[in-house]
């Protein structure tokens, strides 16, 4: 990458001297090197330039003037001009070698090595040290890769964008051609490659503000006649015979111009330096005149070789170095052409080089902390690298486990969300069990007698529930006939079967062959690798070898029941999903969120839990069969039989709020909160719990890698950055258990991975960095030392 160098002359004149401030730093960075010093007074320096203008202009070389200001060539005068140039030349150079000056000198000399490409804008209000020849400052000869640009202190950048282009659109303004010969200019600019040149040939006025307006330009060229008035503060283009305008004649239009992308002005006529005053109040970005009279040869010449250069490939600056240099062939028929080109450069803008202008340029971004377009090049690539790699590592499922784990976090964290008055659980604990036993009560493959089976259903007739669910298993036939014909005509009755795991050795449980087929369904709940409920099965096919017919889940049969007086049916959308009036069920699918590659089959949905507290008003079975009970308790609810007992064979599931057996939750429990989970969608509106697409999911991990990429622009102490990386993980989990919370189960564990993971590697690069910035700087100042050792 390039050097920036930026040499700002303070107040003061030629009389008193100046205040002088050098800069140096990389392109596209702000200065890392700031040293201010002093040029002394020297009173007879616009006098020694003022002999040299003089006779460089008595020569007439069929100069690129207004036609009516051409003289005729004396080459009687050429030998003076000579002479008045070596001695401005020396006496610019010993001015350049004050005492007060030197600290700038010998850090230019330290930071800067010779094989450097570097610009050097040169910041002054002061016309008459704009127009001295700076490009003969003998420092600049050790440096072959060095050109020098004139600015304002003032100067503002146009935030537009640019219109992609396939060619380079110039605007070629051919004017007065009196005396010379523009013929050459236009056949050099029609041999560009990759460039659309529009030429207006001794315009009209009108004509050439409507080009100006019309059409977005690259670049603005114009040959012919052209002078600088008023001590260089203005200037004037001569259009065609009769016309003439200044750039403040211009100004709406060349504003225009500029705000649609016009990136360089290339003035190729005489006496420049006016015209580039103008046109840098206008924060046109570059702009290279010639300083002087220029001879029309030399003038053509300069085309030449500056446009080989920059349609090359050549930077701006070198491409007008090396063409400015090249004029010096001419220089025995033309003396100090080398003198003559010049760059007006706004120090807002970065020179474009000609491939650029063909293409759409990425906006800068305003208030970076760190203005270093390389540094986010590789904070953006690294960003997506990390991203690529944890998402990579998500789907091969090594997330997996630590995902599942925060999920598990945010569910127990929830704030809870009360009873469901819908529901009443009648719970069989072990006294239950221990009563029936004592009142010689047969529990032979039940938990629930005959008897008391019998007396529950009695009296639940009693209080008129809207649904009965029955979860306990009653794979054989009854022997009470009593009870068989209140199993057959209890209609809103639904019984419990188990499905086969697809294995002959365990065929599953069967249904109690008193209910019917339509009233029945499947208990089974889908439990991840490490034995916990999170998801909730509400409908499947069930294996050829199973015992359990039923199709739908025990839950969804009774929510569904529940729901059918009020008009609410169920039924399944065209791409498969359960649809429950006006709510739809969408299913998962093998690598929803954090899981990745579990068996997807059936209709499943992440179970949203209620609390880890009760889910249900509960009262015991004896409780129930003797005490009386209100009528308002068990009307029109939903009332669910099934044990909480803690015996030799529990039923019970591990589950987000406890995974060890005294914390595990009852089989009912865990149905209750499915039956719940149904009806709070359908008639409660609340959020089924749901992930993003992959992309949505890739992009907010790539976002929080991000952060983690300014975090560490910031350059922070150890301590400090790892105390902001803690507090925006903070901030990101929070921001993850809110969505958690509104039913979006997105990302944390991949996202705070790739938060750290970028904080390191930029932390890492930053620090290679600067101890290659250090290294090198002592590498310099080594080879600063030799060198002046061996002078």
């Amino acid at each position: 990458m390039g050097k920036l160098v930026v040499i700002k002359f303070g107040e003061g004149s030629f009389e008193q001297g100046f205040a002088v401030t050098l800069q140096i730093g990389e392109e596209h960075e702000r200065a890392a090197t700031e040293i201010t010093g002093r040029l002394p007074s020297f009173p007879e320096m616009p006098l020694y330039y003022s002999h040299w203008q003089s006779s460089y202009r008595q020569i007439g070389n069929r100069y690129r003037l207004h036609a009516d200001q051409m003289q005729v060539t004396n080459v009687s005068m050429v030998q003076d001009c000579e002479n008045t140039s070596h001695i401005l030349r020396a006496r610019f150079n010993t001015w350049l070698r004050a005492e007060e000056f030197r600290p700038l000198r010998e850090k230019w000399l330290e930071r800067l090595s010779s094989t450097d490409e570097v610009r050097v804008i040169l910041q002054t209000e002061n016309s008459q040290l704009q127009l001295l020849p700076w490009h003969l400052w003998d420092l600049l000869e050790r440096y072959p890769k060095t050109e020098i640009a004139l600015s304002s202190p003032s100067y503002d950048r146009i935030h537009k964008p640019r219109i992609a282009n396939e060619l380079v659109n110039i605007l070629a303004i051919v004017g007065n051609s009196k005396g010379i010969d523009t013929q050459a200019d236009q056949a050099l600019l029609q041999q560009c490659n990759n460039a659309e040149v529009s030429f207006l040939v001794e315009p009209q006025r009108k004509e050439l503000t409507d080009h100006l307006w019309g059409k977005n330009w690259d670049i603005l060229f114009f040959a012919g006649h052209s002078s600088s008035h008023g001590n260089g503060e203005s200037g004037r283009i001569y259009l065609n015979k009769t016309d003439s305008l200044t750039i403040g004649e211009l100004k709406f239009a060349l504003k225009k111009a500029i705000e649609n992308g016009l990136q360089l002005a290339i003035f190729n006529s005489c006496d420049g330096l006016g015209l580039a005053r103008e046109l840098a109040d206008l924060q046109i970005p570059q702009i290279i005149v010639m300083r002087e009279p220029v001879p029309d040869q030399v003038a053509k010449e300069f085309l030449k070789y500056f446009l080989e250069g920059f349609a090359g490939g050549e930077s701006l600056y070198q491409s007008v170095r090396q063409a400015r240099e090249r004029l010096q062939g001419l220089e025995d028929r033309f003396p100090c052409a080398t003198w003559l080109p010049v760059i007006c450069q706004n120090p807002a803008q970065i020179p474009p080089t000609w491939d650029e202008l063909r293409s759409v340029k990425i906006e800068e971004i305003p208030n970076l902390p760190l203005p270093n377009r390389r540094r986010f090049r590789t904070t953006l690539l690294s960003s997506l690298a990390i991203t690529v790699l944890v998402c990579g590592v998500r789907l091969v499922g090594l997330l997996e486990n630590s995902e599942i784990q925060a999920f598990d976090l945010m569910m127990r964290s929830r704030p809870a969300t009360g009873l469901d008055s819908r529901l009443l659980i009648i719970t069989i604990d072990d006294d239950d069990l221990a009563i029936q036993r004592k009142n010689d009560e047969s529990l032979t493959g039940a938990s629930l007698s005959e008897k008391s089976l019998n007396k529950v259903l009695a009296k639940l007739k009693q209080y008129q529930p809207r649904a009965i669910g029955l979860d306990i298993y009653r794979d054989f036939k009854a022997k009470d006939p009593d009870l068989i014909t209140r199993l057959q005509k209890t209609q809103n009755l639904i019984g419990v079967c188990k499905g086969s795991d697809g294995t002959v050795n365990i065929p599953g449980n069967g249904p109690p062959p008193e209910i019917p087929r339509e009233n029945l369904g499947f208990s089974d709940f889908i439990h991840d690798r490490d034995g916990v409920v999170r998801r909730h099965l509400l409908f499947m096919n069930q294996e050829a070898t199973s015992l359990c017919p039923a199709r739908y889940s025990f839950s969804l049969q009774l929510a569904s029941l529940y729901l059918r007086p009020l008009g609410i049916e169920t039924k399944f959308t065209p791409k498969g999903n359960l649809q429950v009036g006006k709510t739809i069920f969408p299913n998962l699918n093998s690598g929803t969120g954090g899981y990745q590659n579990i068996d997807a089959n059936g209709g499943q949905i992440l179970l949203n839990y209620r609390s880890s507290k009760q889910i249900a008003e509960q009262v015991k079975l004896t409780h129930f069969l003797s005490s009386p009970l209100d009528s308002g308790a068990i009307k029109d609810r939903i009332v669910l039989i099934g044990v909480t007992a803690k015996g030799d064979s529990p039923d019970t599931w591990p589950t987000p709020y406890g995974v060890p057996l005294d914390e595990q939750m009852p089989g009912v429990l865990v149905h209750a909160h499915m039956i719940s989970q149904i009806l709070s969608a359908v008639q409660d509106g609340r959020p089924l719990l749901q992930v993003w697409s992959l992309w949505a999911e890739v992009v907010w991990i790539w976002g929080w890698s991000l952060v983690g990429g300014i975090l560490a622009w910031r350059r922070l102490s150890l301590p400090w950055l790892a105390l902001a990386t803690g507090v925006t993980s903070g901030v990101l989990y929070g921001l993850c258990f809110g969505l958690f919370i509104s039913g979006a189960w997105v990302p944390f564990v991949p996202s705070a991975l790739s938060l750290a993971a970028m904080v390191g590697l930029m932390s890492i690069h930053n620090s290679k960095t600067e101890a290659q910035v250090e290294s090198e700087g002592v590498r310099e100042m080594r080879e600063m030392r030799e060198i002046r050792e061996n002078n």
